[in-house]
C-alpha cells in the first residue's frame, strides 16, 4: 500500500462519515431465493435442452436412422459449385503420360516387391489428392486383423477420407524352369528345342531391359513333365474337341496344340485334361490379328505394326468358369491362417504359352510340310513326340488391394470404383491404361474435395493386385466382406484396361445402359471436337489389307454384339474375366467395365507379352493419350451421377425389358439341340416385373419431385447453424431463452411435427431412400442362394461366364 494510501473501513474520520445501516434478515432471505430461482432456470434451460436433443435425435431414429442425411446434405443440395464442369476440367493428357511412364516401365507382377511398391505409391496417390495425413504408421493390415475390418466395416462412422491397404495370402506360382523339346523318332535324342524367350527387340528399350524378367508360363498351372504327339485343336473350344472326338481321335496321351481366342484359355486345358491328354500347348496365331499381319506385308514390331512373331501371352490357366480367386479358399477369404482345399479350379495337366515362331515348327511337324498346311482340325498328330517341361514353385504369396473412401452424407449408399493394378510383365495397356485413367479421376476427385465438394453417397475406390491370376484380389475382397457389399454398395464401376485401340465401347448391367449412354454423350470425342465419346463406337484403326476369312465373320458377329441391347442403348451385358465378376455374380451388384478396344484395322495388342510396353502404347494405341482421358471423364462423369443423384440413375425397366431378349436367345439354343421347354410361365414373370418396373419408375419420379419441391419450400434458416451469441442469457420481458434457442426450438419443434416442413422433408428423404432400396434390389433378384448348379459359386442366374467361354452367357 503507498504511503498516505487510505481504507475508509480503518480511517475512523472516514467511517464515521459514512451513513450507518441496519442488518434487515427479509432482505437477505429474498436475495437468496432470487439465486435459487435464477439456478434453478438456468438448470432447467439445461435440462429443456437436453431433452431437446434427446427428443431430436429420437424423432430422427424412430423415422429413419439414415434419414438424417437429408438435413446434412442441405447445402449440398443447393450447390455452389458445377461439380461437373468442374471435375471435366481435370484429366489431362499430359498428366496421364507422367503416370503411364511412372507405372507402364518396369515390371510388377502380383507379389512381386514391385507391385508391393506399387501398392504404396497407389496409397500415396490417394492420400495426397483426398487431403488424408499419413498416419505415424502405414496403414497396411494383414487381411482379417481388427485393424482391416475395421477399415471397410467403419466407412459409415467416416467423417473424412480414409485409405489403407489390406493383404490377402492367396496361392499362387511363379516359374522355375520349362522347356519344350521335339524328339526324334526312337525319342532318345532332341532334334529341335523352342527358345522360350521373347527376342526383346532393342528398338524397344525396357521390352529389350525385361525381355526375362518374367519368364513365359501360366499362371496356376500344373507342375510336370508331358511326352507326346501333338493334335492340332483350333481355338481348343469345347465345340472345337468334340469335333475331332467324333473324328475318331483319342487324345489319350497327346499334347493339343491350341491358338489363344474365342474362350478362356484355362478352359482350352479343362476340356483337354478331361479327355486324357498329357499337356497343352497354347499360341498366338497371325490369323487372329485381322488385316495388321506380315502377309499383308507390314512390319513386325517394333519395326512396325505387326505382331512381333516370338511375342507370347502369358496368363492364368484357373477354370474361371468354375470360380475366381485363390484356388484353395472358394467362398472364403485368404487369410494368413485360413483353411485351405486342393484347389478343384486348376490344371492336372502341364501346359505352356508359346510364340508364333515356336507354333510354326510344331504345326510344320503335323503336316510333314508347310504350317498352313495343319491348321485343319482332321486330327493328324506329328509323327514325332514332343516333351514338354513346366516346373513351377507353387506357394502362398502376399498380395496388396490398396483402398481408399471418401465418406457421403448417406452412410449406408456407396458408389464402388475398382481397376487392377498388377500386370504379368509391364502392362501399359493391362492394366496400366486403367491405372492411369483411375489416376485422372482421383485427381479430379481430389479437386472436387479441395473446393468443398462432399457426396451425397460414400464413395470407395480399389487398386486391386492379383486379378491376373484369377480375379483374386477382388474376389477376396468381396468374400471377407459380402455382408457389407450387400448392404452397402450400389454400383460397382469397373477399369481394366483404357486403351488398346480405336474403338470405344462399354458393357454393363442392363439398368446402366441409359446412364453409360448419357455420359458418353456428354464428353467429348478424343479427337474429333464435332463428335462425341458415344460416336467412338464406330471408330476404326488406321490400317488396311485382307483378313483370313473365319476369322473375319466371328469379328463381325462381335461387332454386332457390341450393339446389342434394346431402344438401340448399344451396352451388352458383361460375362467374366475382370473384377466385377464377385459383385455382380456373386453379390447381385449392378456393375460396368469400359474402354478403347483394338479393331481388325489397329495394330495387334501384344497381350501379356513385354511388347504390352510404354513404346507400343505411345506408338499405336494412344500417342496423345487423349484415349486414356475420355474414358476418365466418362467414367467419372457416371460416378459423378451415381454418388449425388438424388434418385440413383438405374433404370429397371430397360432392365425388364432387356430380359425378354435374353429369353428369347434361350428359345433359339433350345431349338438349335431339338428341345422345347415350356417358357410360357417365365414369360408372363417377366411382364409382372415389367409392370411392377414401371410402377417403381412412377413412384421414384414422384418421390424425387415432392423432395425437391420440399428443398425449395424449407426455411433458409435450417440450412446453417445459429450463429447469434450465447452471451445475452435474459431477453427483454423477462424470459430467460436466448433469441438462436428460441430459433432453433421453432425450427426443430415447429418442423418436426408432422406438418411441419422439417418433418416433411425428412418424410420425403425417407421415401426417396425406399426407392433407391428398391433400384439397388432389382440386380439383388437374381441372386440364388444356392448358385448355379454345378459351379454354386457363381449365384446370378441372369448372367455368368458360360461353362466352356468363360466369358458372357446371359440367360
Amino acid at each position: 500500500m503507498a504511503d498516505g494510501e487510505k481504507t475508509p473501513f480503518l480511517d475512523p474520520e472516514g467511517q464515521a462519515a459514512l451513513p450507518v445501516h441496519r442488518h434487515d434478515p427479509s432482505q437477505g432471505r429474498k436475495a437468496f431465493w432470487t439465486q435459487v430461482r435464477t439456478a434453478g432456470r438456468v438448470f432447467a434451460v439445461y435440462m429443456a435442452f437436453k431433452a431437446l436433443l434427446v427428443v431430436v435425435l429420437t424423432f430422427f431414429k424412430s423415422a429413419d436412422e439414415q434419414a438424417s442425411w437429408a438435413l446434412s446434405a442441405l447445402s449440398h443440395l443447393r450447390p455452389t459449385i458445377n461439380k461437373e464442369e468442374l471435375y471435366l476440367s481435370v484429366p489431362d493428357p499430359a498428366t496421364a503420360w507422367v503416370a503411364s511412364r511412372v507405372y507402364a516401365t518396369h515390371p510388377h507382377i502380383a507379389g512381386s516387391t514391385d507391385d508391393f511398391l506399387d501398392a504404396k505409391a497407389i496409397l500415396k496417390l490417394f492420400q495426397d489428392n483426398f487431403g488424408i495425413t499419413p498416419p505415424p504408421q502405414p496403414p497396411i493390415f494383414p487381411a482379417g486383423s481388427q485393424q482391416s475390418r475395421s477399415a471397410t466395416l467403419d466407412i459409415a462412422k467416416l467423417h473424412k477420407p480414409s485409405a489403407w491397404i489390406d493383404i490377402y495370402y492367396p496361392v499362387m506360382n511363379t516359374p522355375l524352369d520349362r522347356s519344350l523339346s521335339l524328339l526324334s523318332a526312337d525319342g532318345s535324342a532332341v532334334e529341335w528345342e523352342a527358345d522360350l524367350v521373347e527376342d526383346g527387340d532393342p528398338g524397344d528399350p525396357e521390352a529389350a531391359e525385361y525381355r526375362n524378367a518374367v519368364p513365359t508360363f501360366h499362371g496356376l498351372s500344373a507342375d510336370g513333365i508331358a511326352e507326346g504327339q501333338v493334335v492340332y485343336v483350333n481355338y481348343g473350344r469345347k465345340e472345337d474337341y468334340d469335333e475331332l472326338v467324333s473324328k475318331g481321335v483319342n487324345f489319350t496321351g497327346k499334347i493339343a496344340l491350341a491358338r489363344y481366342g474365342e474362350n478362356f484359355r484355362g478352359l482350352k486345358i479343362k476340356r483337354a485334361e478331361e479327355l486324357g491328354a498329357a499337356g497343352v500347348l497354347i499360341y498366338s496365331d497371325p490369323r487372329d490379328d485381322g488385316a495388321v499381319t506380315v502377309a499383308n506385308g507390314y512390319e513386325p514390331y517394333p519395326a512396325g505394326p505387326a505382331r512381333n512373331p516370338t511375342s507370347v501371352q502369358r496368363g492364368s490357366v484357373q477354370y474361371l468358369s468354375l470360380y475366381p480367386g485363390d484356388p484353395t479358399t472358394p467362398g472364403q477369404p485368404a487369410y494368413p491362417n485360413a483353411t485351405r482345399t486342393e484347389g478343384s479350379n486348376i490344371p492336372k495337366i502341364p501346359s505352356l504359352p508359346i510364340s508364333w515362331a515356336n507354333a510354326q515348327r510344331l504345326l510344320e511337324e503335323i503336316s510333314g510340310g508347310a504350317a498352313e498346311g495343319a491348321l485343319v482340325l482332321d486330327g493328324r498328330a506329328s509323327a514325332k513326340a514332343v516333351r514338354l517341361v513346366n516346373h513351377v514353385n507353387t506357394r502362398v504369396m502376399p498380395i496388396w488391394n490398396t483402398m481408399a473412401a471418401i465418406p457421403g452424407h448417406i452412410k449406408n449408399e456407396t458408389v464402388f470404383i475398382g481397376c487392377h493394378r498388377d500386370a504379368w510383365v509391364m502392362g501399359a495397356a493391362d492394366p496400366t491404361s486403367g491405372t492411369v485413367s483411375i489416376h485422372e479421376v482421383v485427381r479430379g476427385f481430389g479437386s472436387l474435395l479441395k473446393n468443398g465438394w462432399k457426396p451425397l453417397r460414400n464413395v470407395v475406390f480399389a487398386s486391386w493386385d492379383a486379378e491376373e491370376y484369377g480375379l483374386i484380389g477382388s474376389t477376396e475382397w468381396a468374400e471377407d466382406f459380402p455382408e457389407w457389399i450387400s448392404a452397402n454398395v450400389v454400383t460397382y464401376i469397373n477399369l481394366d484396361v483404357s486403351v488398346t485401340g480405336a474403338r470405344w465401347g462399354a458393357r454393363g448391367s442392363p439398368s446402366l445402359a441409359h446412364l453409360i449412354r448419357e455420359a458418353a454423350l456428354a464428353v467429348p470425342h478424343p479427337s474429333d471436337p464435332t463428335r462425341t465419346l458415344w460416336d467412338a463406337r464406330g471408330d476404326d484403326g488406321p490400317f488396311a489389307g485382307a483378313m483370313d476369312e473365319a476369322f473375319a465373320r466371328l469379328y463381325e458377329e462381335k461387332v454386332g454384339e457390341l450393339k446389342a441391347g434394346k431402344e438401340e442403348v448399344g451396352i451388352p451385358p458383361l460375362g467374366s474375366g475382370s473384377d466385377f465378376t464377385p459383385f455382380l455374380q456373386r453379390l447381385g451388384v449392378a456393375s460396368m467395365d469400359q474402354g478403347f478396344g483394338g479393331t481388325a484395322h489397329d495394330a495387334p495388342y501384344h497381350y501379356h507379352s513385354i511388347y504390352d510396353s510404354q513404346l507400343w502404347q505411345e506408338t499405336y494405341a494412344d500417342p496423345s493419350f487423349l484415349r486414356h482421358v475420355a474414358v476418365a471423364k466418362h467414367l467419372g462423369l457416371v460416378a459423378l451421377r451415381l454418388a449425388d443423384s438424388i434418385i440413383l440413375p438405374l433404370n429397371t425397366t430397360h432392365y425388364a425389358l432387356e430380359l425378354d431378349e435374353y429369353l428369347d436367345k434361350v428359345e433359339s439354343i433350345a431349338a438349335s439341340v431339338n428341345t422345347s421347354p415350356d417358357f410360357h410361365g417365365l414369360r408372363r414373370s417377366i411382364r409382372r416385373l415389367q409392370r411392377a418396373s414401371r410402377a417403381l419408375d412412377a413412384e421414384k419420379d414422384e418421390a424425387e419431385r415432392k423432395f425437391k419441391e420440399l428443398l425449395d419450400k424449407l426455411p433458409h434458416r435450417a440450412l446453417s447453424s445459429p450463429a447469434e451469441s450465447s452471451s445475452e442469457f435474459a431477453e427483454p420481458g423477462g424470459s430467460i431463452l436466448p433469441p438462436w434457442l428460441k430459433r432453433l426450438l421453432d425450427i426443430i419443434f415447429g418442423g418436426a411435427r408432422r406438418g411441419g416442413p422439417i418433418g416433411k422433408f425428412i418424410r420425403a428423404a425417407q421415401r426417396v431412400q425406399r426407392a433407391n432400396a428398391k433400384l439397388v434390389a432389382f440386380e439383388r433378384g437374381f441372386i440364388s442362394e444356392e448358385g448355379i448348379e454345378g459351379r454354386e459359386w457363381y449365384r446370378h442366374l441372369g448372367v455368368a461366364p458360360g461353362r466352356w467361354l468363360g466369358e458372357c452367357l446371359v440367360g
